[in-house]
């Protein structure tokens, strides 16, 4: 049975991973841990003083003593006041350091996924584990193993203090223990349950939010609004009842503790009382006072175990969802030893066969060849293919079978980020991340300036228009580059392209969504950076690709033809039907 699932209280296995991360850290581990004794030892001082007080400084009117007891017991308030504070602070030190190791091992963890887990994750439930799942693992320190740890000792101290003052006393209050212990155990069990479901509400919660938000564009631009509330209203009332169970659980726990508690300390006064009445035990009075003290330290930590118990739970949930992220082996092998410092450009595709999905294969069997600098058109209906070159040229997935070769050698033999650094991707859908337009160009490489940039973009055309904008090459683009058009977006990663001085550049679709004089801007572009490299292009509209030394024409994952522009309409097939197809309707339009 899955673990998260299970209705285990605790997951020993997990935590023992867990605490492997308080490695670097041991020091304060074991400080923190130290400084857990020393406020069991100050807790159980305040009921011995106070029992001293009673029955050797009040009974016996001495003044003397009762001001030194009494200074005392500040003495030991203070202790443990001081000990408080750097147990708390220490802690959750602790519990940020480790979640700020862990959190740096899951992003580089994600940094190196095959693009085919992104495809089938939600990108909510990622952030979620990343931000929200990390937050409740170091509450696991700050919150939760520590204060527990704690909370046990001062029971452990006040258990043997209870024997030592009176062990019939003792019996009284130890007798009720395995009702709340029971009640502990049960209620610890159920809040597992309630947990799990709780944090898979949240991440259903955070996904459909985040999706919604990204996509707000089309909810209105179809009228989805009522829809999608309807959606949220049905996904929320699912969190709160999530929610609502765990504080049914805690609304029957608490009160149970209270009465047991409640319960003990009344029993020990009508006990106490009717020793002192029968003078049976002269220092009833002092051991009756301390009796209550220590029933707080025995019985109230085992109520805040149970809500830390709570804090641990969801910690170890988070814990558990974290880890199968970082347990996860869905990374492209990265086992090449060749540098390629700069690579000729020649490409070949061998009997290539590839699928997305197993045994739905989206190429059959692909073959072609590039000659370096030479510039490659490749062509077809929608789901032909086209993009999937590119992106199996950048070993974003594997293939199936067959061999992809740059320079003779095959893309696996090549260390994976010297392969792509070769290799120049401009997409039709443009990604700016919220930051200057100088950084999205460069991506923050130091060995990029701004004078090479915008002698770049003088080369290819687009320093004007960059150059107009409020800050010029420090504007901000904000989100996704939501304060730039589809064409000024195109054009700053035909810049990024560029001043990356790739060996081989792909265009996918780069022209498809622009307006006619961004398009103009992106032809001069493309023509100025397509010179002297090779040039995938990747082209819907086939007026675009007429210079191409080289058109390869697709259909349902296989190559139908392959010649220059007059070559295939001289041959009358499947692209001089395209051609025409889409020449008839631009003369329509």
């Amino acid at each position: 049975m899955d673990k998260e699932s299970s209705g285990n209280a605790f997951d020993f296995s997990l935590f023992k991973r867990l605490m492997a991360h308080t490695k670097p850290y041991r020091t304060t581990f074991y400080g923190v841990a130290i400084v857990a004794i020393f406020l069991a030892a100050f807790a159980v001082l305040t009921p011995i003083i106070l029992k001293l007080i009673i029955d050797e400084a009040i009974k016996q009117s001495d003044a003397e003593k009762l001001l030194f007891l009494a200074v005392a017991m500040a003495g030991a308030l203070l202790g443990q006041v001081l000990c408080q504070l750097v147990f708390t602070y220490y802690a959750n030190w602790l519990g940020e350091s480790v979640i700020k190791d862990v959190r740096i091992n899951l992003f580089k963890k994600m940094l190196g996924f095959k693009m085919k887990y992104f495809d089938d994750s939600s990108l909510g439930v990622l952030v979620t584990r990343a931000v929200a799942d990390m937050q409740r693992i170091g509450e696991i320190f700050s919150q939760g193993f520590f204060v527990i740890v704690a909370d046990l000792l001062k029971m452990l101290a006040a258990a043997i203090l209870m024997v030592y003052i009176n062990w019939k006393l003792a019996l009284i209050v130890f007798a009720l223990l395995p009702i709340i212990l029971y009640a502990t155990r049960k209620f610890q069990k159920a809040m597992k349950l309630a947990f799990i479901e709780v944090r898979a509400q949240v991440s259903n919660l955070n996904s459909f939010v985040q999706e919604r938000i990204a996509g707000m564009k089309i909810v209105q631009l179809f009228t989805r609004e009522k829809i999608e509330s309807d959606n949220f209203r049905i996904i929320n009332e699912k969190h709160k009842k999530a929610w609502l169970k765990t504080v049914w659980y805690n609304s029957i726990f608490f009160p149970i503790a209270e009465i047991v508690t409640s319960v003990a300390i009344g029993l020990v006064a009508w006990y106490g009382g009717l020793q002192n009445v029968a003078n049976i035990d002269e220092e009833i009075a002092g051991a009756v006072f301390a009796y209550i003290l220590c029933i707080e330290m025995l019985f109230r930590p085992l109520r805040q175990i149970a809500d830390k118990f709570n804090t641990l739970q969801m910690g170890m949930v988070a814990a558990n969802r974290v880890f199968k992220i970082l347990d996860t082996h869905s990374i492209i092998e990265d086992n090449g030893m060749i540098e390629m410092p700069k690579a000729n450009g020649t490409i070949e595709f061998s009997d290539v066969h590839f699928g997305y999905l197993e045994n739905e294969e989206v190429l059959h069997g692909i073959s072609f060849n590039v000659k370096a600098g030479e510039t490659v058109a490749i062509v077809g209906a929608t789901g032909a293919g086209k993009s999937t070159i590119v992106n199996l040229l950048n070993r974003f997935y594997e293939i199936n079978s067959g061999d992809i070769l740059i320079d003779d050698i095959n893309i696996k033999d090549f260390k994976l980020a010297s392969l792509r650094n070769q290799i120049a991707v401009v997409l039709q859908d443009v990604f700016l991340f919220a930051d200057t337009v100088f950084n999205n160009i460069s991506l923050k490489n130091e060995s990029i300036t701004l004078d090479e940039i915008q002698e770049a973009a003088k080369k290819i055309g687009v320093d004007e228009f960059i150059s107009s904008l409020p800050g010029g090459y420090q504007y901000n683009v904000k989100e996704r580059g939501s304060m730039l058009s589809s064409g000024q977006r195109q054009l700053i990663a035909f810049l990024r392209a560029y001043v990356s001085n790739p060996s081989i550049l792909v265009l996918d679709e780069a022209t498809s969504s622009v307006d006619t004089y961004s398009e103009q801007l992106i032809q001069r572009a493309t023509e100025k950076i397509t010179e002297g490299r090779t040039s995938i292009i990747i082209a819907h509209r086939l007026a675009t690709i007429k210079k191409a030394d080289k058109i390869i024409v697709m259909n349902a994952g296989q190559i139908v033809e392959i010649g220059t522009h007059n070559e295939l309409l001289q041959k009358g097939g499947y692209y001089n039907n395209l051609y025409e197809a889409q020449f008839l309707a631009d003369e329509v339009a």
